[in-house]
């Protein structure tokens, strides 16, 4: 799988916009957790929305960059709701693992 360029330049950024506006996080596990939430999101939408007809004015490489972003904004702004889950399962499973090397 062959993975555009456009999605790295959109996910650093992502993350370069997440440590402008964000305080210093307390827990890092719930960091990791949101920001992998936000990756797959993001991934998720740019394949949703390869889907979505433009028209006429589709189409070339500002479309690619503008998708990148357009879908990491969605998944911003889906992490910041919390309704997938998806941070919360995977910040109980950082808590599991770290509970268990605990002993």
């Amino acid at each position: 799988m062959d993975i555009p360029a456009s999605n790295f330049t959109a996910l650093a950024e992502g993350q370069a916009y997440l440590n402008r506006t964000s305080p210093n996080p307390s827990d890092p596990a719930k960091t990791a957790a949101k920001e992998f939430e936000a990756v797959f999101l993001t991934q998720v939408m740019e394949e949703m929305l390869k889907t979505v007809p433009l028209g006429d004015m589709g189409g070339g490489f500002a479309e690619e960059t503008w998708r990148s972003f357009l879908a990491r904004a969605y998944a911003d702004q889906l992490v910041e709701q919390g309704t997938t889950g998806i941070a919360a399962s995977v910040e109980n499973s950082i808590s599991a693992y770290r509970a268990a090397m605990r002993g």
